[in-house]
This record gives C-alpha cells, sequence and structure tokens, in this order.
C-alpha cells in the first residue's frame, strides 16, 4: 500500500485525485497546507505527493508553481478530476435557516450564481472539506459549506443542494510528486520551468525549437521570478518524454536562448 501526502482535510477534491490515480486502497496523509505536502515527500515521510496546479475555470493555482522552484522534486504523473460542488450542512439544518456559508474561496466565486441568488454571507476558509468538518465539530445550525459529496458521507452531513457551481465543465489538475519522474510509455507530457535570457528575439527562438521539431506544446504561463521587478519564468507543457531524442534535443536547443532551465519531469498523460 502506497501512503500518499494532500493538501487539505479528508473529503477534499485533492484526495478524491489521489484515489483516482493511486486506486481506492491507497494510505492518506493530510497537510495543513501545499508546503507541507513538498516537505513530506523531500523528507521521506511518503514516497509521493498531489497537488492542484491547475483549475479549468480559474487557471493556474501559482503557489504550487512557485513551490517547484524551492524544491527538488519531479512529477511522476498527472491527474484530472471532475469538480462537483455541494451546499452541504448539519442534519438538521434546513436550506431556508442557513444564514452564511464557508469555504474556499475558488469554491465559493465557482458557485456565485447560486450563492448571490441565495442571497447568504459568504465567508472564505483554507479548504472545501475543512468547512463541513468545522460546521460538523462546532455544531453551526444555521450555516452551510460548499463541498464534494464525499465530504459530506464522511462527516455524516446532509447535502442542500448539489451541483451548484456556475459552470458543469469545471475540472482541475493535479500532479503527482515524487524523487523520480516516470519512465517513457510512448504517451507522455514533460513540464519544465525556463527564464529567456535578455535579448531581443530569445523567447521567440526558444519556443521555436520545439515548433522545428513538431514538438505540440500544450501550456505556457509566465510567472513573476519574484528577485527583480517585471522578470518572468516561463512554465511549459509539451507532449512528448524528455528522453526522447526530438524532445531531448529540443531541451538541449533551449539552453542556447534560456538563462536557466529546470525540467520538472515526465509522466504519462492523464485520460
Amino acid at each position: 500500500m502506497k501512503m500518499v501526502a494532500f493538501q487539505g482535510e479528508r473529503g477534499a477534491y485533492s484526495e478524491s485525485a489521489v484515489y483516482k490515480f493511486f486506486g481506492a486502497q491507497t494510505t492518506v496523509k493530510p497537510c495543513k497546507d501545499f508546503r507541507s505536502v513538498f516537505e513530506s515527500v523531500v523528507k521521506n515521510e511518503v514516497p509521493y505527493g498531489v497537488v492542484p496546479v491547475e483549475n479549468s475555470l480559474e487557471g493556474s493555482v501559482n503557489q504550487n508553481y512557485d513551490l517547484f522552484l524551492e524544491y527538488d522534486l519531479k512529477v511522476c504523473g498527472e491527474v484530472i478530476v471532475k469538480i462537483e460542488h455541494c451546499l452541504i450542512a448539519n442534519p438538521s439544518t434546513k436550506l431556508e435557516e442557513v444564514k452564511a456559508v464557508y469555504s474556499h474561496p475558488q469554491a465559493l466565486a465557482q458557485c456565485r450564481n447560486f450563492l448571490e441568488k441565495f442571497g447568504r454571507e459568504m465567508i472564505p476558509t483554507y479548504d472545501t472539506a475543512g468547512s463541513v468538518k468545522m460546521l460538523k465539530e462546532k455544531g453551526l445550525k444555521t450555516a452551510a459549506a460548499v463541498a464534494s459529496e464525499r465530504a459530506a458521507e464522511i462527516y455524516d452531513m446532509k447535502i442542500l443542494a448539489r451541483d451548484i457551481a456556475d459552470n458543469k465543465e469545471n475540472y482541475t489538475r493535479f500532479f503527482v510528486l515524487a524523487k523520480e519522474d516516470s519512465p517513457l510509455t510512448g504517451k507522455d507530457k514533460t513540464s519544465i520551468i525556463f527564464a529567456a535570457v535578455h535579448e531581443p528575439g530569445s523567447l521567440y527562438h526558444a519556443l521555436g525549437e520545439f515548433a522545428k521539431r513538431n514538438i505540440n506544446l500544450t501550456k505556457i504561463e509566465s510567472r513573476p521570478t519574484k528577485r527583480t521587478p517585471w522578470e518572468y519564468n516561463f512554465y511549459l507543457d509539451f507532449e512528448g518524454h524528455r528522453s526522447e531524442a526530438h524532445c531531448s534535443e529540443a531541451l538541449q536547443a533551449l539552453g542556447r536562448y534560456a538563462a536557466f532551465i529546470k525540467i520538472l519531469g515526465s509522466y504519462p498523460k492523464a485520460a
């Protein structure tokens, strides 16, 4: 049995990602924050961690991309989870009795239309499932939380409304962290971080090395370096494994136009 770390309480969407990737019999280690997930793997407390990196509606989880610069960990897999929010409360609570709704800020934002029509105060918390746990522990009868159906089951709470998100096409992409990435499967992706040198056309030429070799880029995003104002790192995903000749050549050629390159890892593409 594998032990896998994730951020949040039992019932969090990150826990669902763990089970989807590793199987239902996996042992999980809930962590208070994303840094603790990275630390757990680095310190060999667990062999794997799972962290969200991108939501189809809200965009990238920037904190986790930044943590990859601090920790020498690899991406060995990715998994995509459909997000289906429910309004959850204590078993005796009726919908009309709810005066406040708790959840992670992203979850509240994703259910804004429903919640604004509902007309109750929205209170942000650190975690979706953690909000349900808090309602349970404090016995709050006039509050509800936005979280998963699984969270309601785990804490023996009542679902007042299902599928309340504004957009039903709501998915979150998670990375699986480990000390090593994955071997070649033939259906792989590679993630890297690089900074372009300060020369005209450097980014154009850097990306051109992938185009020359017919390598498909699936994501590119810039993030501030946090060292020098208006300087950026680029986060890039492309199809193929770093060990394949055309990918290896592209990464080597990229070095001519990059101030630094960090290969996060190659891994099988999520279904």
